[in-house]
């Protein structure tokens, strides 16, 4: 799980953020969450996705009312989300022609892909990949806050995905390191998934899987909502902590 350099009672109190009361302390947010089928919710039919979850328990009467735009996209790469953000963002806006406060990317997966064998291409190479990274969030940075949720886990054993692409864990890591390192560069906060995920051992994370081995499932869902309700970063901000995010990206 991600924590900051202190305990989360610390910082609070390191920066003497009074505890919220009520629900009117907290001033609403507009957040657009960009990626790919992650983002998209694609295999949970019972609750549409983490984005989707997560944006249906801020719309209770209790809530602060944060706005939550899903712009999950299937089969998006870095490039087509890089591409698509400053308009995305900017038509996102609501009274007053107001822009989003802050924008949550996830995508990386697909880039990762080896295309028609388990030796084949790469669909997005490497270099081109950092580029492409590096592209997307130096713009997005430019916008707003930024958040990165990263990648789950695939099921080797379940590929090819739609009988062409062929994902590994190897790959995987290697692409999820590099955006690691370039959100930390940026000090842009991070959650590992992949590693969490791996970390709570293969029948975990298997069992969370739908059965093309690559999307999660509804169970896989909720536990990734679980994993972002509980992330530091995230959660201080959009309750109300906005002055410092301390990355801690592991």
């Amino acid at each position: 799980m991600q924590t900051l350099a202190n305990s989360p009672s610390a910082s609070v109190r390191s920066r003497d953020v009074k505890p919220l009361t009520s629900s009117f302390e907290v001033s609403p947010l507009r957040i657009v969450a960009l990626g790919d089928s992650l983002v998209y919710g694609f295999g949970d039919p019972e609750g549409g996705g983490w984005v989707e979850r997560l944006r249906c328990s801020w719309m209770r009467p209790e809530s602060p009312g944060h706005v939550l735009y899903n712009l999950g996209v299937r089969g998006d790469r870095v490039i087509q989300v890089a591409q698509r953000l400053e308009s995305e963002f900017r038509q996102r806006g609501e009274l007053r022609r107001r822009v989003p406060d802050g924008i949550i990317l996830s995508v990386g997966v697909n880039d990762s892909a080896r295309l028609s064998s388990p030796k084949g291409k790469s669909f997005t190479e490497f270099e081109e990949f950092q580029q492409d990274l590096a592209e997307l969030l130096d713009r997005a940075q430019q916008l707003c806050q930024v958040f990165f949720v990263g990648m789950t886990p695939v099921d080797v054993s379940l590929m090819p995905f739609s009988g062409c692409l062929y994902y590994n864990h190897v790959d995987q890591r290697s692409y999820k390191e590099a955006t690691r390192l370039a959100c930390l560069e940026r000090q842009i906060p991070y959650l590992d998934v992949l590693e969490i995920w791996l970390g709570r051992g293969e029948a975990w994370w298997r069992s969370r899987l739908s059965s093309d081995g690559l999307h999660p499932n509804s169970a896989g869902y909720a536990s990734l909502l679980q994993d972002v309700l509980q992330w530091d970063p995230l959660q201080f901000w959009v309750n109300g902590d906005r002055k410092t995010v301390l990355p801690e990206n592991h």
